[in-house]
């Protein structure tokens, strides 16, 4: 089980890396259009801002429930065999 939550944890974390490089990507796009808008322009600025946020927020998690992840592995023990008769 514990093998199988870190395996979702890794795939969903990765996944949401790759959403952050993205979106980051589309915001230094937007800003840097040579578009004479400026609100297209804000809105770029606006995304670069909110997926720093993002990032930071996914690295804190990731680092909380890798230590989490740690002393459960560390404190687990797997059950004993039943008593025989």
């Amino acid at each position: 089980m514990l093998e199988f939550v870190r395996n979702l944890t890794l795939a969903i974390v990765g996944l949401a890396w790759v959403v952050f490089m993205l979106s980051w990507a589309v915001g230094w796009v937007l800003k840097g259009l040579p578009l004479p808008f400026i609100r297209v322009k804000k809105t770029g600025a606006r995304i670069i801002e909110d997926t720093v946020w993002a990032a930071f927020w996914l690295a804190m998690g990731t680092t909380v429930f890798a230590a989490i992840s740690y002393v459960v592995s560390v404190v687990y023990q797997p059950m004993p065999p039943p008593p025989t008769v």
